[in-house]
Order: structure tokens, then C-alpha cells, then sequence
């Protein structure tokens, strides 16, 4: 059974950082890009970062670049959002999704192009 388990969310103030978590299992983690994602009230999901194990390459839209850092642990089965400089405006519901290197030609950006997907953490950012 395929399994993402997002963690490390929580409260806190504008200009202070979180690292989520996000931990897969029951599937060959390494042949899988891992995406960030995120949904507030109202609003469509949006991707935040990918990463892409193959050729390492990674994504950020604007609204988040030179601030949060994706990784991943391929000995743990983990991928890692660092969010540092946070804003209200990133406060959200935050996902994490894989999808098989194998189906895709770019690095996947868009919630469409995802198979799996975790139940989310919420990141709540105060002014």
C-alpha cells in the first residue's frame, strides 16, 4: 500500500522557518519524483517545489524561491521542505504527491500530473 505521510507543520510567526516532512512508503521511493504542494481556503492547489531523484533537478514557483529548499534522504524514503523567511501568505494546507520519473519527460509541477498523494499539514504563518 503506498503511503505519504506529511509532518512538521504547525503555528508560527512571519519570518520564522518550519522543515516538513514528508514519508513514503510502498513503492521504490528512488524511481519517484516527490512534489510539494499547498491549498488555502478558497483557493486552488498550487505547487510549492519538486524534486526529481534521476538528474537531481528541483523546481520553485517565484513566490516561494530562495526560500524554502527541497530535499530528499533516499536512505530514509523522506523528502524535506525547508521553509525559512515565512509569510502569512504561505499559510496552507501542505501536501506532499510522488509520481513515477518513469511517466514523465519534465519535472512535474502541476497536482494533475501526480499518482500518489499524503493528507496534508497545516502551516499556519502569523503576521
Amino acid at each position: 500500500e503506498v503511503q505519504l505521510v506529511e509532518s512538521g507543520g504547525g503555528l508560527v510567526q512571519a519570518g520564522g522557518s518550519l522543515r516538513l516532512s514528508c514519508a513514503a512508503s510502498g513503492f521504490t521511493f528512488d524511481d519517484y519524483a516527490i512534489g510539494w504542494f499547498r491549498q488555502a481556503p478558497g483557493k486552488e492547489r498550487e505547487g510549492v517545489s519538486c524534486i526529481v531523484n534521476s538528474d537531481g533537478s528541483t523546481y520553485y514557483p517565484d513566490s516561494v524561491k530562495g526560500r524554502f529548499t527541497i530535499s530528499r534522504d533516499n536512505a530514509k524514503n523522506t523528502v524535506y521542505l525547508q521553509m525559512n523567511s515565512l509569510k502569512p501568505e504561505d499559510t496552507a494546507v501542505y501536501y506532499c504527491a510522488a509520481v513515477g520519473e518513469f511517466t514523465i519527460a519534465t519535472p512535474p509541477i502541476r497536482p494533475d500530473e501526480y499518482d500518489y498523494w499524503g493528507q496534508g499539514t497545516q502551516v499556519t504563518v502569523s503576521s
